[in-house]
């Protein structure tokens, strides 16, 4: 076994980040200039760290996030307070990461695919922007994961 695989073995949510990272900067720079997913799927696999990334889970972000990004911004969008173009890239990228995560990763809780797109927020987007990303984020759950918040 590879020590990369080794790494994504013995700390699955590290690798996870890692992933969500990844596939964070490639959404930004996809809203930045739209161009083929797959052009900047290929620069993001030679970025420092690539090998440290669960390259399942970082492939469902980026390339689903695409794949579905109206029907996620129509989840979204009801739950923010200013017209979708005014959000920075790295709000709209965060929460359609959020979002899709939320519908498509049932066996992550809620509560992480939040806390994990708040401390993205916090590490890549504006001074307050984690708060505002962590309110969206809590309404999109209430729809997109009623029944494991009504468990609870």
């Amino acid at each position: 076994m590879s020590d990369a695989e080794q790494g994504r073995r013995s700390h699955p949510r590290n690798a996870r980040r890692r992933s969500r990272e990844l596939a964070l900067q490639g959404l930004y720079q996809w809203f930045l200039n739209p161009s083929e997913i797959g052009v900047i799927d290929a620069h993001l696999r030679d970025a420092p760290g690539f090998d440290k990334a669960d390259l399942e889970h970082y492939l469902s972000l980026l390339h689903g996030s695409v794949r579905n990004l109206e029907t996620l911004i129509q989840q979204v969008e009801p739950h923010v307070d200013r017209g979708w173009d005014e959000l920075s890239p790295v709000e709209k990228a965060v929460l359609i990461l959020g979002a899709h995560e939320m519908n498509n990763h049932l066996d992550i809780p809620y509560r992480v695919v939040i806390n994990e797109a708040v401390e993205l927020t916090k590490t890549f987007g504006g001074t307050d922007a984690h708060k505002f990303v962590n309110g969206v984020l809590d309404k999109v759950a209430a729809n997109a994961r009623a029944a494991e918040i009504r468990a609870q």
